[in-house]
């Protein structure tokens, strides 16, 4: 019995059907630009999607998660591409690429700004800041909205104003069945409730609304770093630790260890040199700025104190450039409610081993008024007071893949039994469904719950997943 081989076409045929009803485009292997498509922020991660469709509106999402239902295709979500497991490309996918889907529209009267889900924060900050407004939103301005808004978004501005998913007042979503619906408060609100923290397991985002809040003199800003040499990192962070609870919330620091970039702005003599750093952003009235940085520029040996008047964009996107895309990226994170000082000697110590300029470690606060939400206010569940913390393994070479990781997972895994456990979903690679379940706190039976309603199939499933919860948990 002889058999016959034939090569399958670049474009399978429902493949062909699903292009000619979009108006955005539909790039699959072989195709021109399908290599560019499928890259992410993360170089370390290299996978191979069945197709990428770059949709142009929300009915172009609706048609590919109808598509992606019927066929039986695995499904990806890919807002600004940021994500630190590369959740947003899959193998054998097909990949929703919302990065054609980029506008903002800013309601100065009643202080809101509309984003479409491919936005990255430097969109959204373009449009709000000139009006001398911004919403919450996180540190690197070329993150994505979609990714981090549900992931519960923590930033410069968490103490003053709460989280992201704090400052969101609705979405419009395509849900598992290709339905298009708009959840808030009014509409929907078990889905609202979900969205704000619980990642993207409950649809495709393909708008959100966020309320905005005036900061600093019309968009201008007190911002930036003071850097300590390394060995001075344990009395810094013993003071910041006692500090910052105290400051006012207009002010915001994050804390982390690092390799001071051979570059300008920083003098050349640091270049090269490990540090302990805090960044600094005030939000408040400009004529109270002095008195209330006074404890900041009086304490210790800085190396520099480069806290100045600026622009939030331009501090929102200070470290774009030191991390742009394509570098190699390993994570590891936990919430932290206390610095200890057994973690203290922990941070020294991992500290005097950065492997490379890039690797670091970040502190984010969770504090001011994101602790004034209940815990089960929202899907975001750790709000009493402490940090989201980061390690990240970074360099641009390949080779080095093998040295960032294992100096992150030795970091975390000395780290980690002074931590409050799980981790901003943000931050995690594919860890499993115990380390998800942690993040949540409390909130993860309900999460399924609404999972369940929403997702029963757990269509979308390529992310920090939340399982449907079974009918007799319902």
């Amino acid at each position: 019995m002889s058999t016959t081989t034939s090569s399958t076409p670049t474009t399978t045929p429902p493949f062909t059907e699903l292009a000619a009803s979009l108006r955005g485009e539909l790039i699959t292997p072989g195709d021109a630009g399908y290599d560019d498509a499928r890259a992410v922020y993360n170089a370390m991660i290299d996978r191979r999607p069945a197709a990428i469709a770059r949709c142009a509106n929300a009915a172009d999402v609706v048609a590919c998660v109808r598509f992606a239902r019927e066929q039986h295709v695995e499904l990806a979500i890919r807002g600004g591409g940021h994500n630190a497991g590369g959740l947003g490309v899959w193998d054998d996918a097909l990949v929703i690429d919302l990065s054609g889907m980029r506008g903002t529209t800013v309601s100065p009267a009643d202080r809101t700004v509309r984003v479409d889900g491919g936005c990255t924060w430097s969109d959204v900050d373009h449009a709000t800041v000139p009006f001398g407004v911004a919403t919450p939103s996180g540190f690197i301005a070329s993150t994505g909205v979609g990714g981090l808004t549900l992931g519960g978004g923590i930033g410069y501005l968490t103490r003053r104003f709460g989280l992201t998913v704090d400052n969101l007042l609705s979405a419009d979503v395509v849900l598992a069945d290709g339905t298009l619906v708009t959840a808030s408060e009014r509409s929907h609100p078990d889905l609202f409730w979900a969205l704000r923290g619980g990642g993207g397991n409950f649809g495709v985002v393909t708008s959100f609304q966020f309320a905005c809040h005036e900061i600093g003199d019309h968009g201008t800003v007190v911002g930036g770093p003071v850097l300590y040499d390394l060995e001075d990192t344990p009395d810094v962070m013993r003071w910041y630790r006692e500090l910052l609870p105290s400051l006012p919330e207009e002010l915001n620091g994050w804390i982390g260890l690092l390799t001071i970039p051979p570059a300008p702005p920083f003098p050349e003599e640091l270049w090269g040199r490990k540090a302990c750093g805090i960044i600094w952003c005030y939000t408040g009235d400009p004529g109270k700025a002095d008195a209330v940085l006074e404890p900041i520029r009086a304490f210790g040996n800085p190396l520099l104190v480069g806290v100045g008047e600026m622009p939030f964009t331009a501090l929102q996107s200070a470290f774009d450039a030191l991390y742009p895309a394509g570098l190699q990226w390993y994570w590891r994170a936990d919430f932290v409610r206390e610095i200890s000082d057994e973690a203290v000697d922990i941070h020294l110590e991992f500290g005097r081993r950065l492997p490379t300029g890039h690797s670091t470690m970040h502190m984010y606060p969770i504090d001011g008024a994101a602790t004034r939400v209940a815990e089960d206010g929202t899907a975001f569940a750790y709000r009493d007071g402490g940090w989201a913390g980061v390690i990240v393994g970074v360099d641009p070479d390949p080779a080095n893949a093998e040295v960032i990781t294992d100096w992150a997972k030795q970091y975390w895994e000395a780290l980690h039994p002074t931590t409050a456990g799980g981790a901003y979903v943000n931050f995690m690679m594919s860890e499993g469904e115990d380390r998800v379940r942690a993040s949540y706190l409390g909130n993860y039976d309900r999460l399924a719950q609404v999972k369940a309603k929403y997702d029963p199939d757990n269509l979308f499933h390529v992310n920090q997943n939340i399982r449907p919860a079974a009918r007799s948990e319902q």
